[in-house]
């Protein structure tokens, strides 16, 4: 009887992997090429060259904010930049003047925004106020930790639909500690798993944040960023906004780098327990066949490795039913990340205790719905419904 029990979730696991697997190849295979894009897309057909403001809200309290940003202004020296800094950061209007002196041909201009109000998602608050800024055809909105190559940014603004969104698939570079390293090994096991395999069926369900473009004129007609200002979740927010406007949303395999200092495990903890916050946010808003098809492919083999682990340690005779599994993880993981970044970035200890801490982390983000996002404290009771709370 357990020897059965440990066979049928080594084939539940492995029929999951096989799906994510082969359907994100599928995907990555049907990937938009221009001429096919500017007919399921609508796009207009411009080339890469078309004028594009490259839109940075920033924050202080990563101590990587200016090597990150320098590499932007290095990698596209020729692309304008809009970086939306808080009044009171003084931090972070200290690095962009450094900044501007050491790129002086760099088209970079600084917005001075004031805090964004209780129940108000800050974010989105600058992008907002940055609006009537934009004067380019196309806004790209980057994160203050991502770097974007620029073969990735052509392929955006090629790709970008005259009503919709476009947007960039998120790789983190390996940081030098474990919990840097932990990091990295979630999102690159994940991104391309999460993203991509449900595209040969239907569209996202919604866009990633950290990079994504659309028309400024588009944006306009969505009433730009206001609509989604008291959405803690804003990626969540834009996905539904550019539904509501018949908008277009397309995830390219292009990648964006991201790179986020995490100095211990308590830090790693923050960070993850935000991002499961927001994973239950999510799962709220779908339908109850979304949600229940999203858990099947991403919540449950974490399950699934962690009864197969624990029954193959009772019964030692079947550990080899657990290496396969495991082998065949690898191999599937290191398949997908060398098709979509030419590079491997699987770690197999790293990227196995990733995968069973997840549980964890969802446990945590169910009971504790306080938040830390940097330097900022919010207590969540749904994606509307947030405020600032004490540390």
């Amino acid at each position: 009887m357990l020897i059965s029990l440990i066979i049928l979730c080594a084939l539940l696991y492995l029929s999951l992997l096989g799906f994510k697997t082969a359907y994100a190849l599928v995907a990555l295979a049907n990937m938009p090429e221009t001429h096919s894009a500017a007919k399921r897309f609508r796009v207009s057909g411009e080339s890469a060259q078309a004028e594009v403001t490259i839109v940075q809200p920033l924050l202080s309290g990563d101590p990587r904010l200016p090597q990150v940003l320098a590499t932007n202004l290095q990698t596209l020296p020729e692309q304008a930049f809009l970086w939306l800094i808080d009044r009171d950061d003084a931090v972070a209007q200290q690095i962009a003047a450094a900044l501007r002196a050491s790129f002086p041909a760099a088209q970079i201009n600084v917005l001075l925004c004031d805090p964004a109000p209780d129940g108000i998602n800050p974010k989105a608050w600058k992008l907002e106020l940055a609006r009537p800024l934009l004067q380019t055809a196309v806004c790209l909105v980057l994160d203050d930790d991502a770097t974007l190559p620029a073969a990735s940014l052509r392929a955006l603004v090629q790709h970008c639909p005259v009503r919709g969104i476009v947007t960039a698939l998120p790789h983190y570079q390996q940081g030098n500690n474990l919990p840097s390293q932990l990091l990295a090994q979630f999102v690159n096991n994940n991104a391309v798993m999460t993203y991509l395999p449900l595209l040969p069926f239907t569209t996202p369900v919604s866009i990633n944040g950290m990079c994504y473009a659309l028309r400024r004129d588009f944006l306009q007609q969505c009433g730009g960023f206001a609509p989604v200002l008291q959405h803690l979740t804003d990626d969540l927010a834009m996905a539904e906004l550019c539904r509501q406007h018949d908008g277009d949303l397309l995830q390219l395999a292009v990648p964006v780098e991201v790179q986020t200092s995490v100095s211990d495990m308590r830090h790693y903890r923050q960070q993850m327990h935000r991002w499961m916050v927001f994973a239950t946010l999510l799962l709220q808003q779908q339908s109850k066949g979304t949600a229940l098809l999203i858990t099947l492919l991403q919540g449950i083999h974490p399950l699934l490795l962690w009864i197969l682990l624990l029954l193959c340690i009772v019964q030692p005779a079947t550990l080899f039913l657990l290496v396969l599994v495991l082998v065949m993880r690898s191999a599937a993981m290191m398949l997908v990340q060398k098709q979509v970044t030419g590079a491997f970035r699987h770690r197999f200890g790293l990227s196995l205790l990733s995968e069973l801490l997840q549980p964890l982390h969802l446990l945590h983000a169910l009971r504790e719905r306080r938040i830390r996002w940097r330097s900022r404290v919010y207590q969540v009771k749904r994606n509307d419904q947030f405020h600032v709370a004490e540390s």
